[in-house]
């Protein structure tokens, strides 16, 4: 095997190099990390730990949980491990300080009515300080272009339904229409949202997604991709999913994908955990070598003969 690095010492270049610095100020990358199974065990860790510390939200996608060559299960996928309403309440603590109302040691987290906890502290009922905020909400996210239509509609209807007291709160059928527990889209219809998330619509809403993350006050978000599975030969023994030669090439060109459009997924670090398979350039295997378009994309063209370059779109991990 060609030159390799362990993966606790290329995550902390990641932090260093992206995370601190091109990640917080809006840029994307995609990388790719490829080992035995031994080798990226501890990959999962170090990058919760990296995101943890440089303030980003982290989410795991496994290919043995989500069908990885859909681009509506991918967004579902990182969609349930986002606190929806927890952004929500950042948010209207960020517009807040917009309005120059005292936030200091509000809580977006703590349970209670946010806009209570502003009105408190500034001493103001909680409705002197709705109705600002709405102006806020209307100029700042509902008008927010970054965004898709409809995801925008869904994020200042959630701010919104922050108003209402504990038990009151009349978010949940958009909390299952974002997280594709429920896709009926008749059942979001009255929130004046007109588009399903489907194979078509899906990249502009993970792209209004990973937005709005940031938007709200993260650092930025850091997506593990484990598609280890992609490449399995055989169908498993215990029936668990496995990929025909078809949906790897639809992974593949969903990837494919994500680095060509990198520039629109703001704050955003993909890291593709594979397994050696994946280097595979024959075309008949599984490995990256059936869709060219994506080969190309990844492969290192200079390789120091005695050094890793941590910085590469692919990296060996030992």
């Amino acid at each position: 095997m060609e030159n390799a690095i362990a993966a606790p010492a290329w995550v902390e270049s990641l932090g260093s190099e992206y995370l601190e610095s091109f990640i917080k100020d809006g840029g994307a990358a995609i990388k790719f990390a490829v080992g035995h199974e031994e080798d990226t065990q501890g990959l999962d860790a170090a990058l919760y730990d990296q995101s943890r510390k440089s303030g980003c939200l982290f989410a795991r996608i496994n290919a043995v949980d989500t069908r990885v060559y859909m681009p509506q299960d991918i967004f579902f996928a990182i969609a349930r491990q986002v606190d929806w309403r927890y952004l929500a309440r950042r948010m209207i603590v960020r517009l807040a300080e917009i309005r120059e109302y005292d936030t200091a040691g509000i809580d977006p987290n703590a349970p209670g009515n946010i806009y209570s906890a502003i009105g408190a502290v500034n001493g103001l009922e909680a409705v002197s300080v709705v109705q600002p905020l709405r102006v806020e909400i209307q100029e700042r996210i509902f008008k927010n272009r970054r965004m898709a239509r409809d995801f925008r509609v869904a994020m200042s209807q959630l701010c919104q339904f922050e108003e209402a007291d504990a038990g009151d709160y009349g978010g949940e059928l958009l909390l299952d229409w974002l997280t594709g527990r429920n896709t009926r889209i008749s059942n979001v219809r009255h929130f004046f949202i007109r588009t399903p998330v489907n194979r078509t619509t899906a990249r502009h809403f993970l792209e209004s997604a990973l937005y709005w993350i940031q938007y709200a006050g993260y650092t930025g978000t850091v997506i593990l991709l484990d598609n280890s599975r992609v490449t399995l030969s055989s169908r498993p023994a215990d029936g668990s999913r496995f990929y025909s030669r078809p949906m790897v090439m639809d992974h593949y060109e969903l990837l494919r994908e994500l680095i060509d459009s990198a520039d629109r997924l703001t704050g955003t670090l993909v890291v593709v955990a594979a397994s050696l398979d994946f280097l595979d350039d024959n075309s008949q295997s599984r490995g990256f070598g059936i869709y060219e378009a994506l080969m190309t994309r990844v492969m290192n063209d200079v390789r120091a003969k005695n050094q890793v370059n941590p910085m590469a779109s692919l990296v060996r991990l030992s």
